[in-house]
């Protein structure tokens, strides 16, 4: 039987190379793709807690990116206005700049705010130096953002760092994920209480602070 005119469907015909793509490769696609990034497009992630010393480590960076150029690419976001985010590699970055280049590989990821945060503190908690300052606003912002993405907290729950998780509290999540006690998260998270000059001290050492006790616990250790 025919349709009544005007009333015929349309048939779409699939490309051929979606015939042959799975749900994940069409994903991936669509989710990251690589490209050379102008440095003067690309903004740093805004509060980024991890510090960027033009050290002997960067003096090695910047000798590697002239010499092999960047092997493992950045990843940054598309800002609304335009421009781009940086996630990870602001190292990568910085060393780009001292080394004379203009652009930066990147991967670009369609991301929400809280997912960029999620995968800033992940990528750099993999440093193998981090300072106790860096960790605490890591704890911090990381554990905000999966607050948000887990909703509100009920009435009942009184404490500020916890919220409903399909394993309990937030700092429980987050500290199985890191591999800290809910505890030591919480002791570092308090660090960000203290004022910049004591935190300044903290990170130097000239004060001790050890995450198995409690923030008041913080001693003076200069001679």
């Amino acid at each position: 039987m025919r349709l009544a005119k005007g009333k015929e469907r349309k048939i779409e015909l699939t490309a051929y190379d979606d015939l042959f793509q799975t749900d994940e490769s069409r994903e991936e696609a669509k989710q990251s793709r690589i490209q050379d990034i102008p440095l003067s497009e690309i903004d740093e992630f805004p509060d980024h807690p991890f510090k960027v010393l033009d050290d002997d480590d960067m003096a090695q960076l910047v000798e590697s990116i002239q010499r092999n150029g960047v092997m493992t690419p950045a990843m940054v976001r598309r800002k609304e206005d335009g421009r781009y985010e940086l996630i990870s590699g602001h190292r990568r970055c910085r060393a780009c700049a001292l080394a004379g280049l203009s652009t930066l590989k990147c991967e670009v990821r369609e991301l929400t705010r809280d997912e960029a945060v999620i995968i800033m503190v992940e990528s750099n908690l993999q440093r193998s130096v981090i300072l106790p300052s860096e960790k605490a606003f890591a704890y911090k912002m990381r554990l905000e953002a999966m607050k948000r993405q887990a909703g509100r907290p009920p009435k009942e729950n009184s404490s500020p760092l916890a919220t409903n998780f399909s394993k309990g509290r937030s700092d429980e999540e987050l500290g199985e994920l890191v591999g800290e006690s809910k505890d030591q998260v919480r002791r570092y998270i308090r660090l960000t209480e203290l004022v910049p000059e004591i935190l300044q001290m903290v990170d130097e050492y000239r004060i001790a602070f050890r995450p198995a006790v409690e923030l008041s616990y913080l001693t003076d250790s200069t001679p």
